[in-house]
């Protein structure tokens, strides 16, 4: 076995470079069982390193490349097969400086063709559309490949290899860190824009300008089904930005509710205030509701039960659907206030009257002979009374004290 350079994934699993394969199998198990995230939640980043090594020592080509190359040889895929950066986003992930080197595009897992990136847009939608089904049209604009130079930028035969990056879209520099210690760092190549190729400004396709790609209107149909969420997700595959050589990613519409007047949505619940007089609070009530299919609800609460200020009240199956099983709704809740009447909103004369029907008054403590008797005020609570008062008195003390200490002090001069 060739010296290996680079032993930092050996190190990872603990093993050393002539390890066995089930000898590798084994020490993954081991220290995967200690630091998976469902055991240890804070190793999560070393469980992804050690998941990455794993995958490129257990495969003999991986392995015998990083071998000879070590990890800046598995980045520039020296020798790699389809699906390398697969097990690279493992620890460097699919946004990761990795995919960048890689003109911000990553293999699919069936073969070495590349996958553009995802293009991902809020969608606003109403209640009602979530409680109904709605289909609707959504146009957005993206690049598709060039028809008129097929996407090569001009003509097939003016197509040159870049030389500043040798046709590899990346460049790999030498930066020293101190002495006697230097880093290779790696970036997308400025003259090509990663592609590895350029066409003479001369030669360039007309239509796109050498670029390749041109803008374009696409019109999406977007189903939204009853009982859909906020925050969920539509996907439309492959429908995101072309580029030639990739495959395009995908077109994901997250939902995004809007705020309704009436009904606020809890998962398949829906809720709606009302607020009641006192009358209907002890006598029984009815309320109008104009749900968001249109129907029309007529709710009643029977005489006998009394609605008090703040209590919530249900009405089963007249919620949200359940998405994909419509027929199965949710509660309608509806939050009570009560609007008392205003002060003699009756003659005091009927009072009685009207005491005689209404629960009995408590009993009241006998009171002491030194009991003092006071009235009830409409007042609105004042924090800061106390220090104002305070100031207040403290400059009457203040000018008083002046007013005494005044001539005693003129007459020390005399």
């Amino acid at each position: 076995m060739a010296e290996v350079q680079d032993t930092r994934l050996y190190e990872l699993l603990g093993v050393s470079p002539d390890v066995s394969e089930p000898d590798l199998k084994k020490a993954y198990r081991k220290l995967a069982k200690e630091f998976h995230p469902d055991k240890n939640p804070d190793a999560g980043d070393k469980f992804k390193e050690m998941t990455f090594a794993y995958e490129v020592l257990s495969d003999p080509e991986k392995r015998q490349l990083y071998d000879r190359f070590g990890e800046e040889g598995l980045r520039e895929g020296a020798g790699s097969g389809g699906g390398m950066d697969d097990v690279l986003s493992h620890i460097f992930g699919h946004g990761s400086l990795f995919n960048r080197f890689m003109g911000g595009h990553s293999r699919n897992s069936t073969g070495g063709k590349r996958r553009g990136e995802d293009m991902v847009q809020p969608f606003g939608v109403t209640l009602e559309d979530l409680y109904n089904g709605k289909t609707v049209s959504f146009t957005f604009t993206k690049n598709i490949v060039c028809a008129t130079c097929k996407g090569v930028g001009g003509n097939a035969d003016d197509v040159q290899k870049c030389t500043a990056c040798k046709g590899r879209g990346v460049r790999v520099m030498l930066r020293q860190i101190m002495p006697g210690m230097v880093q290779q760092m790696q970036s997308v190549c400025t003259e090509c824009n990663g592609e590895g190729e350029l066409v003479e400004e001369s030669q360039r396709c007309k239509a796109c300008n050498g670029l390749k790609v041109i803008k374009s209107e696409k019109e999406l149909e977007v189903h939204i089904d009853k009982g859909m969420h906020h925050g969920q997700k539509i996907t439309f595959r492959a429908e995101g930005d072309q580029l030639p050589g990739v495959e395009p990613g995908d077109v994901i519409l997250v939902l995004q509710e809007k705020k309704h007047e009436v009904f606020v949505r809890e998962d398949n619940d829906l809720t709606i205030r009302r607020t009641v007089s006192l009358t209907e609070a002890l006598c029984g009530c009815r309320i109008h509701v104009q749900h968001l299919d249109g129907r029309e609800l007529l709710i009643s609460y029977p005489q006998g039960n009394v609605i008090f200020p703040g209590c919530i009240r249900g009405v089963p199956g007249e919620g949200m659907p359940q998405y994909r099983n419509p027929f199965e709704k949710g509660n309608l809740y509806v939050k009570f206030e009560v609007e008392f009447p205003n002060n003699h909103w009756i003659d005091s004369s009927k009072l009685p009257e009207l005491e005689k029907l209404l629960p009995v008054r408590p009993d009241l403590p006998s009171p002491s002979r030194d009991a003092e008797e006071v009235a009830l005020h409409d007042m609105e609570p004042s924090g800061n009374a106390g220090s104002r008062r305070e100031a207040y008195d403290r400059s009457s003390d203040d000018e008083d004290e002046g007013l005494r200490a005044g001539p005693g002090m003129q007459c020390s001069h005399q």
